[in-house]
């Protein structure tokens, strides 16, 4: 005779979990309310009903935002990736044979690199929709709920529960049009004098240029910055300064003269990554993308 072991799970009430993991997305009951569709004192009951629930408070307020607590920011996290895969489930149960990929991918990336591929991917993933979203601001797959992957350039901002795989090695430097290039060409010293352009969404970027490139560091005399990479080098194209590029995000423009690295470039640590969580990893339509951007990556 066999005997089943039933054990009930005591789980939390889950219209709390979705308000709970919306204010710590948002900081604010405000914008979670409006995201939710229902007013602001549902969302504190919600919350309420949780801290009940748990036995434990889950925020502490940092002037006019919300922060979670340690013990909250992990169930937070667990949360989201367990809403993610809920509606997925859904969606796939509602359109039974649709595959499709929410990519969230940076923007210049995006627009220079993979955009001109795009029709190759496409007939390499065949029925696979892929739903591909600029990105200002790169920031980890789980900020991004709705997103299935995402690619990642430069440094990378790993979080847990995922599972990253190196498509492609890339290089980086200073770019510039012809003419202003060949004044800054030999003389690295000689960015003083020119307005050097920055993104707001990598601000560190030049002065890990001069670090891991062993140049001495100069004074700018004159900086512009920018929303992001994307404005920034549309601004270097038209001979308003020096930008700092990924040589993968401008090779059209290399190769057509629109833009020289006077100083070269030099080859960055992390390259480009295809962020996935591990659920997510085995599924038929992200196992196509990957393998499609490991073969483009190595062309």
């Amino acid at each position: 005779m066999i005997f089943w072991n039933v054990v009930t799970m005591r789980l939390p009430p889950l219209n709390a979990i979705r308000a709970f993991e919306a204010v710590c997305r948002h900081g604010s009951i405000v914008r979670a309310a409006e995201e939710l569709g229902v007013v602001r004192g549902a969302v504190r009951q919600q919350i309420a009903t949780l801290e009940d629930h748990l036995g434990s408070k889950l925020f502490v307020r940092d002037g006019r935002r919300l922060l979670p607590t340690e013990r909250a920011s992990a169930l937070a996290e667990a949360a989201g990736t367990a809403l993610t895969i809920l509606k997925r489930a859904a969606d796939e149960f509602e359109e039974a044979g649709r595959q499709a990929i929410r990519l969230g991918v940076p923007s210049a990336f995006a627009v220079w690199w993979l955009m001109p591929r795009a029709a190759d991917m496409q007939a390499s993933l065949g029925s696979v929709e892929v739903d591909i979203v600029p990105m200002t601001v790169v920031e980890p797959l789980s900020r991004h709920p709705d997103f299935d992957a995402v690619i990642m350039g430069g440094e990378q901002r790993s979080s847990a529960g995922t599972v990253e795989t190196r498509f492609m090695e890339d290089e980086f430097g200073p770019v510039a049009t012809p003419a202003l290039a060949r004044e800054l060409a030999g003389r690295p010293e000689a960015l003083a004098d020119v307005a050097i352009l920055a993104s707001r969404s990598a601000p560190g970027l030049w002065a890990e240029w001069f670090a891991e490139s062993g140049t001495p560091p100069v004074a700018f005399a004159r900086r512009r910055e920018f929303e992001d990479l994307l404005l920034a080098l549309g601004a270097a194209r038209s001979g308003l300064g020096v930008a700092l590029a990924p040589k993968a995000s401008i090779e059209d423009d290399l190769n057509r003269g629109i833009l020289v690295a006077p100083y070269g470039f030099i080859r960055r640590p992390a390259g480009y990554s295809l962020c996935c969580r591990i659920p997510d990893a085995k599924r038929p339509a992200l196992v196509a993308l990957r393998n499609w951007l490991l073969r483009s990556g190595s062309a």
